[in-house]
């Protein structure tokens, strides 16, 4: 994938998520990950009264939402209209759901935006990372956000890599792309749009759209179907 191929436009229908506007000022998916705290107060201050419960200090939710007791929240924190949220679902900090996305049982969500209609049912972990419209990861799949060595993350393009200056920074996972179960998404990973990552794989790279992500050096073009 080249970088070109990389930006917000290139990976995401923004149409499909509350933060549309921060995805607008900026150019790379991961520009996104320190502003959305900020983002998530001014954002939740405007949200109609009448339609999303404020509970603390900035935490949203729609009244569409059920919440179960065994969930846990922790701040700045929007939950949009028709999300399940599942037993033992831990949302712990600056973090967007979108509409009918759910986040389930035991998967954790720190410091990330699921757009509308992602799925992170059974014992994900998504942190600093970016979950493009009905995106699903399968269990126990993980988009990993730090380095063992602790270095800052960068992304590796075909034509050169990304320095992003982030020590934390997870996987950018495009519009309708399916991560398989026990996939491990490495620091930096970005997956194009409607592209399948095999169950079990360890992702150190960038995948282009419309791909299949194999093993790392096996990856092929998706065969286009005729309706």
């Amino acid at each position: 994938m080249r970088k070109e191929d990389m930006t917000n436009q290139d990976l995401f229908d923004t149409n499909y998520t509350v933060a549309k506007l921060l995805f607008e000022q900026t150019t790379y998916p991961w520009e996104v990950l320190p502003k959305i705290s900020e983002f998530i107060v001014s954002l939740g201050e405007r949200l109609p009264k009448d339609e999303f419960v404020h509970v603390g200090k900035a935490v949203w939710i729609h009244k569409s939402v059920n919440l179960p007791p065994t969930a846990c929240m922790g701040e700045n924190v929007i939950i949009c209209k028709g999300a399940q949220i599942r037993h033992c679902a831990f949302i712990r900090g600056n973090a967007i759901i979108g509409e009918f996305a759910v986040v389930g049982n035991s998967s954790e969500v720190k410091n990330s935006i699921l757009f509308d209609g992602v799925q992170v049912p059974h014992f994900n972990y998504v942190g600093d990372s970016i979950l493009g419209y009905k995106s699903h990861m399968g269990a126990s799949s993980i988009a990993s956000n730090v380095k063992t060595d602790k270095s800052l993350v960068a992304v590796h393009a075909e034509d050169g890599d990304i320095e992003t200056g982030l020590k934390k920074f997870g996987a950018i996972i495009g519009d309708y792309a399916e991560i398989g179960c026990g996939a491990i998404l490495n620091p930096g990973t970005v997956i194009g749009p409607k592209s399948s990552v095999y169950p079990l794989s360890c992702v150190r790279t960038c995948v282009d759209a419309n791909s299949i992500y194999k093993n790392q050096g096996e990856v092929v073009e998706k065969a286009v179907t005729e309706e």
